[in-house]
């Protein structure tokens, strides 16, 4: 079982920045893919970014030039940057880790963007 542990959520204003942090209870090199979704009150859970074992990339379009993934295989963390927030960046941020079939998911963290 892996648990993955989500911080640095919060109220941020419009254009202000925030960083996720997603710390995991085992080495992160063994995940093929690790990434970030988020779901917004009535919405379905999308995708925002994920990061492979090789360290590609791949972003929502909502997100890309705004949002920074990246790992640290040392403290089993990735995280997720966040700039230029916007009111429509308000959801329930969760990570999820990839390993096979497998996938786990974090408790999930509120950001929200209002003045």
């Amino acid at each position: 079982q892996v648990q993955l542990v989500e911080s640095g959520g919060g109220l941020v204003q419009p254009g202000g920045s925030l960083r996720l942090s997603c710390a995991a209870s085992r080495r992160i090199f063994s995940f093929n893919a690790m990434g970030w979704y988020r779901q917004a009150p009535g919405k379905q859970r999308e995708l925002v970014a994920a990061i492979t074992s090789g360290g590609v990339t791949n972003y929502a379009d909502s997100v890309k030039g705004r949002f920074t993934i990246s790992r640290d295989n040392a403290k089993n963390t990735v995280y997720l940057q966040m700039n230029s927030l916007k009111p429509e960046d308000t959801a329930v941020y969760y990570c999820n880790f990839q390993s096979g079939p497998l996938g786990y998911w974090g408790q999930g963290t509120q950001v929200t963007v209002s003045s």
